[in-house]
């Protein structure tokens, strides 16, 4: 029970580490997708929705690099087409969730002064959150196995599986371009004195 209970807490710790890098990555990418929509609001005429859009494809990039390079860069990184794929796919769900309620606030009830727009924009970024959150570390940044798994992994091989992989290793250490193992001394001799024999003939 006691180790069962170690194990529970490494693993919350380990979450509650994961949670602070993705918010600070998060909170980081909440600045720059704010700074950008009412940067895109103030100079120029899009529209609300379309100005959100904007800021959404700065903080996708922006999010990505700090994810992959600092909250989750200890997960596993050889399908990195894949990793990409998925991070996109995932973040037009997120988008879709964050500019829906944006547009279901602006169009819908007529909430588009700068001060409602900025706070409905924060409210569907945090919705989206959550969602990105849950697909990243499921979906996208797959953690590697943990060396207690890949232990107990080796230890359901059967014995002949053992036997044949330590047999291996030990016919590796045998003399160069030869199939098998050294042969034993004992048997080299044996070998030499019945060539001899042969040679000479049966004693009478």
């Amino acid at each position: 029970m006691s180790e069962r209970g170690g194990a529970l807490r490494g693993q919350f710790k380990q979450l509650m580490r994961e949670v602070a890098k993705f918010g600070a990555v998060g909170g980081a990418g909440v600045f720059v997708n704010l700074a950008v929509f009412n940067l895109v609001r103030a100079t120029t005429e899009i529209p609300v929705v379309r100005a959100s859009l904007v800021a959404n494809a700065v903080a996708i990039v922006f999010n990505y690099l700090g994810y992959r390079y600092f909250t989750y860069r200890d997960r596993d990184k050889s399908g990195r087409t894949r990793e990409l794929t998925l991070f996109l796919l995932f973040s037009m769900v997120g988008l879709v969730i964050e500019n829906g309620i944006l547009y279901a606030a602006t169009y819908g009830f007529g909430w588009d002064s700068t001060l409602q727009s900025n706070f409905f924009k924060f409210f569907g970024i945090g919705v989206a959150t959550l969602f990105r959150f849950w697909s990243y570390r499921t979906w996208v940044f797959q953690a590697l196995p943990a060396p207690e798994t890949v232990r107990t992994a080796e230890s359901f091989r059967g014995p002949g599986e053992r036997e044949h992989h330590q047999g291996g290793e030990q016919n590796r250490g045998g003399e160069p371009g030869r199939g098998g193992g050294r042969q034993p001394r004992q048997g080299r001799d044996a070998d030499r004195d019945r060539v001899e024999v042969d040679r000479v003939g049966p004693r009478r």
